[in-house]
């Protein structure tokens, strides 16, 4: 994931979060063939659980920082461990049961940000209050957390 300025272009900042979270979930779907081998993408480590943790953590991190500054309060710093880490959760077979519990997750995470985005107008999205990226830019830098998912990748053809 890069930490550049994210590139903005006339898409709804909201359809922008809602179509990665689609497409993680699409792959996601293909998970529970996976032979519990991890992938190397980057020199990291990824997992079916890292890709789903990485992607709601950064909507949880990012819809954070966007409430606190619509608040008028500091930001919390972010204190998470990211793709440096794999945890023993993150070796775990990913299961029917574990698709349902990230497809509720990320879906109720994806519908908070859709309501929370068309809710501003063009002019909050374009100039945020506070420090940072606006929060259109900030809509197209989640849109990039396709990369955990697809560090993983569609493994239908594994069945």
């Amino acid at each position: 994931m890069t930490h550049e300025i994210p590139i903005t272009d006339d898409r709804s900042p909201a359809l922008v979060v809602t179509a990665m979270v689609d497409h993680v979930l699409g792959l996601a779907a293909t998970w529970t063939a996976w032979d519990g081998r991890p992938f190397q993408t980057d020199q990291r480590i990824y997992t079916p659980h890292k890709a789903i943790r990485r992607v709601a953590d950064h909507l949880v991190d990012h819809l954070a920082e966007l409430e606190a500054r619509l608040a008028g309060h500091e930001t919390v710093p972010d204190r998470w461990h990211a793709s440096a880490i794999t945890t023993p959760a993150d070796l775990a077979p990913f299961t029917e049961q574990d698709l349902e519990e990230a497809s509720s997750r990320l879906l109720r995470l994806a519908r908070i940000w859709s309501a929370r985005l068309n809710a501003l107008t063009s002019d909050e999205l374009d100039r945020s209050p506070g420090e940072g990226w606006t929060f259109r830019q900030i809509a197209f830098h989640l849109g990039g957390s396709v990369y955990y998912a697809d560090a993983v990748g569609d493994l239908s053809a594994v069945h």
